[in-house]
């Protein structure tokens, strides 16, 4: 499980994963809003730029870059608190 002598994984509590899943969550709504509920007269207030899909998508990309993250360098907690 560990490859370092006293460690392990932080796992789903490491902090990036809760901010990969938020941002991924409103990544997701905002993309959804975007394709199927933004209208002619709302793209028109934006300069012709459909803002809620663009957003979207960018922080779809932003999550899975911290998820990326988290795979690629994981963080290690010990596995035995140290001693004061």
């Amino acid at each position: 499980m560990s490859s370092e002598s006293g460690t392990h994984r932080a796992g789903v509590f490491d902090v990036r994963t809760v901010i990969a899943l938020l941002i991924g969550v409103y990544g997701l709504v905002l993309t959804v809003m975007g394709i199927g509920f933004t209208s002619e007269e709302d793209i028109a207030k934006a300069a012709g730029v459909n803002i809620n899909l663009w957003a979207g998508i960018g922080m779809l990309v932003f999550a899975g870059l911290f998820v990326l993250w988290v795979k690629l360098r994981p963080l290690r907690v010990p596995d035995q608190p140290e001693e004061e």
